[in-house]
């Protein structure tokens, strides 16, 4: 309900649940289902029904003003856009990501009598709690529809064994109606450079010396203060590049000030870049030719850039919590660090930086790690989910 699989991953509160949505419906649409992915119409010039091939359609369904909403603003109006998916015709088995989408479509669900699956791709922290807890509730009705969906939904799917447990333990739901299958990646896009590749000059540093990339949404939870503080651990005589993919959420307007004020503080400004969103094919580009990516989120579910990247063929140094605990495998992929202190990181991604070898032999087997992600396997499992699901819901 409140991105559409449309939008580009780091544009606004779009990110990997937008990836993970369209690649879930090309997949199981490849294996011959026909799937309709309803989204908030978010401009008056969205059509209703947009035909994305190979048995997908992309729905625009009123829900509020048909304009851009901050995502603390949109839940006033799960009911308009539980009204608008009410005036669809029934399907087989609906699918909600997120809290307000499954909250839109529970009841709609039971109206038709069939099966709803619940997919939350992050669980709230409760008010007060920190960071490291999941995000901050955009409004006081999170917390409660979580839990609501967690206990009416006839299935759950998580996107990680750790999403799985906070889901049971915080959200109350039954563990015999939980089940884990984590998104998969795009081996084909997300791909290792070749040996004739030449890296090509950053269009922001200005030269061939290397960058390091972190890709994600400019808010706090994502971490980007840490990344920049651990580059500022490096001396200046090798300090690569800093390539900060990713733009601000509208409820964090913001923090964009606050790391800027930041670089200028640490005195690293001509090695910070901030590049925006980019399209699909943009970021595979920058991550296959980056020396490692940087994911320091206080928490994650998953981790789908970390996985992005692993499938890149580069090495990651992410915050061991959550999901990003079953994306990275330590010393092997790349470095699980257990806190957030800026030398640290600093440390072990100076070492990682020094010894090329040490890259490459990472960024091999991170490589056949990924393949364990393929979508095409990914859509199996899903696709037979669904029929269990929906086979138990008509028993």
């Amino acid at each position: 309900m409140h991105t559409s699989p449309a939008s580009s991953p780091g544009a606004g509160d779009a990110g990997g649940m937008n990836v993970v949505e369209l690649h879930q419906a090309q997949a199981l649409a490849e294996l011959g289902h026909q799937v309709d992915i309803a989204t908030r119409r978010s401009s008056p010039e969205q059509e209703d029904v947009t035909d994305l091939g190979g048995g997908v359609r992309l729905l625009h369904v009123d829900g509020g003003p048909a304009s851009d909403l901050a995502k603390s603003a949109i839940d006033a109006h799960i009911g308009q856009f539980s009204a608008g998916l009410a005036r669809l015709e029934p399907y087989d088995l609906v699918q909600s990501h997120h809290w307000m989408s499954g909250v839109a479509a529970l009841p709609v669900a039971r109206r038709w009598g069939v099966a709803h699956v619940q997919s939350y791709h992050s669980v709230a922290a409760h008010p007060g709690s920190p960071l490291s807890e999941g995000e901050p509730p955009e409004s006081d009705a999170r917390v409660a529809g979580e839990a609501l969906i967690a206990r009416e939904s006839d299935a759950i799917i998580a996107v990680s064994t750790a999403e799985a447990r906070t889901i049971v333990e915080r959200c109350g739901a039954d563990p015999a109606r939980v089940g884990v299958i984590p998104p998969g990646v795009d081996l084909r896009t997300f791909r290792p450079a070749s040996a004739s590749e030449r890296r090509p000059a950053c269009p922001w540093c200005g030269s061939r010396a290397g960058y390091v990339l972190m890709a994600a949404r400019l808010q706090p939870l994502k971490g980007g203060d840490l990344a920049i503080r651990a580059m500022a651990e490096l001396p200046a005589s090798v300090r690569p590049d800093l390539v900060i993919a990713g733009d601000v959420s509208h409820d964090f307007a913001d923090y964009r000030d606050e790391v800027e004020a930041l670089i200028d503080t640490l005195g690293i400004r001509s090695h910070v870049h901030f590049v925006g969103a980019q399209s699909r094919e943009q970021l595979a580009a920058l991550m296959r030719h980056s020396q490692a990516l940087l994911v320091p989120s206080h928490s994650e579910t998953f981790g789908l850039v970390a996985l992005e990247g692993a499938a890149s063929g580069v090495p990651v140094l992410a915050s061991s919590t959550g999901g990003l605990r079953e994306v990275v495998v330590h010393e092997e992929t790349g470095y699980l660090l257990p806190d957030r202190d800026p030398a640290r990181w600093g440390r072990h991604l100076s070492g990682l930086l020094a010894n090329e070898p040490l890259r490459a032999r990472m960024g091999v087997i991170a490589r056949v790690h990924a393949r364990r992600f393929a979508w095409h396997d990914i859509g199996v499992r899903l696709g037979d989910a669904y029929e269990r699901i929906a086979a138990a819901h008509r028993a």
